[in-house]
Protein backbone atom coordinates (compact mmCIF):
# COMPACT_ATOMS: atom_id res chain seq x y z
CA UNK A 1 0.00 0.00 0.00
CA UNK A 2 2.88 2.34 0.79
CA UNK A 3 4.38 1.76 -2.67
CA UNK A 4 1.06 2.64 -4.32
CA UNK A 5 0.78 5.85 -2.32
CA UNK A 6 4.37 6.74 -3.18
CA UNK A 7 3.70 6.04 -6.86
CA UNK A 8 0.59 8.22 -6.90
CA UNK A 9 2.40 10.97 -5.03
CA UNK A 10 4.98 11.31 -7.79
CA UNK A 11 4.51 14.09 -10.30
CA UNK A 12 4.77 11.96 -13.44
CA UNK A 13 2.23 9.41 -12.16
CA UNK A 14 -0.34 12.14 -11.53
CA UNK A 15 0.24 13.54 -15.04
CA UNK A 16 -0.15 10.04 -16.49
CA UNK A 17 -3.42 9.46 -14.63
CA UNK A 18 -4.80 12.86 -15.66
CA UNK A 19 -3.78 12.24 -19.27
CA UNK A 20 -5.41 8.81 -19.27
CA UNK A 21 -8.58 10.29 -17.79
CA UNK A 22 -8.68 13.01 -20.46
CA UNK A 23 -8.12 10.51 -23.26
CA UNK A 24 -10.87 8.29 -21.82
CA UNK A 25 -13.28 11.24 -21.61
CA UNK A 26 -12.58 12.24 -25.21
CA UNK A 27 -13.08 8.66 -26.42
CA UNK A 28 -16.37 8.37 -24.55
CA UNK A 29 -17.49 11.70 -26.02
CA UNK A 30 -16.66 10.55 -29.56
CA UNK A 31 -18.45 7.23 -29.09
CA UNK A 32 -21.51 9.05 -27.76
CA UNK A 33 -21.37 11.51 -30.66
CA UNK A 34 -21.30 8.65 -33.16
CA UNK A 35 -24.23 6.94 -31.46
CA UNK A 36 -26.21 10.19 -31.48
CA UNK A 37 -25.51 10.59 -35.20
CA UNK A 38 -26.77 7.09 -35.91
CA UNK A 39 -29.92 7.79 -33.91
CA UNK A 40 -30.49 11.05 -35.77
CA UNK A 41 -30.06 9.23 -39.08
CA UNK A 42 -32.64 6.62 -38.09
CA UNK A 43 -35.08 9.35 -37.05
CA UNK A 44 -34.56 11.18 -40.33
CA UNK A 45 -35.21 7.98 -42.29
CA UNK A 46 -38.35 7.29 -40.26
CA UNK A 47 -39.58 10.84 -40.88
CA UNK A 48 -38.95 10.45 -44.61
CA UNK A 49 -40.93 7.20 -44.68
CA UNK A 50 -43.81 8.78 -42.75
CA UNK A 51 -43.94 11.73 -45.14
CA UNK A 52 -43.99 9.33 -48.09
CA UNK A 53 -46.80 7.29 -46.54
CA UNK A 54 -48.80 10.43 -45.72
CA UNK A 55 -48.41 11.66 -49.30
CA UNK A 56 -49.63 8.33 -50.68
CA UNK A 57 -52.62 8.32 -48.34
CA UNK A 58 -53.47 11.94 -49.21
CA UNK A 59 -53.44 11.08 -52.92
CA UNK A 60 -55.68 8.07 -52.30
CA UNK A 61 -58.15 10.23 -50.36
CA UNK A 62 -58.17 12.85 -53.12
CA UNK A 63 -58.82 10.14 -55.71
CA UNK A 64 -61.64 8.73 -53.59
CA UNK A 65 -63.25 12.14 -53.23
CA UNK A 66 -63.37 12.55 -57.03
CA UNK A 67 -64.87 9.14 -57.75
CA UNK A 68 -68.27 8.77 -59.43
CA UNK A 69 -71.08 8.59 -56.88
CA UNK A 70 -73.22 6.02 -58.69
CA UNK A 71 -73.47 4.01 -61.91
CA UNK A 72 -75.24 6.80 -63.79
CA UNK A 73 -72.49 9.31 -63.01
CA UNK A 74 -69.88 6.73 -64.03
CA UNK A 75 -71.63 6.12 -67.34
CA UNK A 76 -71.93 9.88 -67.93
CA UNK A 77 -68.22 10.42 -67.24
CA UNK A 78 -67.28 7.58 -69.58
CA UNK A 79 -69.46 9.07 -72.36
CA UNK A 80 -68.00 12.55 -71.87
CA UNK A 81 -64.42 11.25 -71.63
CA UNK A 82 -63.85 12.87 -68.22
CA UNK A 83 -63.03 9.69 -66.36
Amino acid sequence: MGALVALLASHWARRLIIGAALIGAVLLFLINLRRAGETAGRHAERLKQMERQNDIQRRMLEAASNRPRDRDELAERLRDGRF
